[in-house]
């Protein structure tokens, strides 16, 4: 091939295909002898023959200003990650903008991600907490009856009496007994509950 093809040509041109094969059947186009386009010869011939009034113009794009805090932070965001700054009146690239929002977007992410880091906890070490503050009740549990029985066997004595009037006394012993036989069977249905850290 060798010239430019319909859609090569029509992108050199900025027109459409369709444009370029009505200008190719009304002959403004020069060819070469395999059908494609001759770019140079084509332009010279277009610009010949095509109406200066007919012919659109691109819409100029309407730019809105952009407010020097914007330029400022873009600049100072450039300046914090070591980048290139342009100088000042200079003007600052769409390039260089998208950076700082790419920059930016990523110091946000990682700072959310901190945050919840600090908010989350491993489950290993849940698990092992979990399992030391029960291991510390279940203590707790297990040394209350020596200490609480010889103070319920008091109050419980000087409560009770016999038919005849006289105070029973209770043994010490003997309640702290029944109070452990009574707090290790707790523990145990205690036992029977398993947490679900799923």
């Amino acid at each position: 091939m060798q010239g430019m093809s319909e859609r090569q040509y029509a992108a050199h041109v900025g027109l459409s295909r369709g444009a370029i094969q009505k200008a190719k059947a009304g002959e403004r186009l020069v060819l070469y002898p395999d059908g494609s386009i001759n770019a140079a010869a084509s332009d010279a011939r277009r610009a010949e023959t095509t109406d200066p009034s007919k012919t659109r113009k691109p819409p100029e794009p309407k730019l809105k200003p952009v407010p020097e805090a914007a330029v400022a932070a873009v600049g100072d965001t450039l300046r914090e990650q070591g980048l290139a700054v342009p100088a000042v009146g200079g003007g600052t690239t769409f390039l260089q903008a998208k950076t700082a929002n790419e920059v930016l977007k990523a110091q946000e992410r990682r700072i959310r991600l901190q945050k919840l880091k600090t908010e989350l906890i491993e489950r290993a070490r849940a698990l092992a907490l979990v399992f030391r503050l029960a291991r510390e009740e279940r203590d707790a549990w297990v040394n209350w009856p020596a200490r609480a029985a010889a103070l319920m066997a008091a109050e419980l004595s000087a409560a009770s009496s016999d038919a005849t009037g006289q105070q029973i006394a209770l043994e010490p012993a003997a309640m702290q007994k029944v109070l452990e036989k009574h707090v290790r069977a707790h523990l145990d249905e205690l036992a029977e509950v398993r947490p679900d850290f799923r």
